[in-house]
């Protein structure tokens, strides 16, 4: 069993950045291909960008060339940095973490951009 926490959201103007986290618990386990996804209320939960345990990435179009996402396979960690944030970035943003083809989420981080 796994645990998946997320942290680092908060309330930021347009134009700046954040940097989110996902920690995973769990003993000698390998996470397959991480995630951040965001979900606006009312609205479906969307991908917004992945990475494999080799390190390669894919984002949304929407995000491309201002999210970075990353990960540390020995601390079983995931991050997302962030950067020149729109109030349509506005979200609660989740973390999956797969193990052994079974979805693992947290609770998620709510993320909020003024304008």
């Amino acid at each position: 069993q796994v645990r998946v926490v997320e942290s680092g959201g908060g309330l930021v103007q347009a134009g700046g950045s954040l940097r989110l986290s996902c920690e995973v618990s769990g003993r000698n386990v390998r996470i397959g291909t991480m995630a951040w996804y965001r979900q606006v209320s009312g609205k479906q939960r969307d991908l917004v960008a992945s990475i494999t345990p080799g390190g390669a990435t894919d984002y949304a179009n929407s995000v491309k060339g201002r999210f970075s996402i990353s990960r540390n396979n020995v601390k079983n960690s995931a991050y997302f940095q962030m950067n020149s944030l729109s109030p349509d970035d506005t979200a609660v943003y989740y973390c999956n973490a797969p193990l052994y083809g079974q979805d693992n989420w947290g609770r998620g981080t709510q993320v909020t951009v003024s304008s």
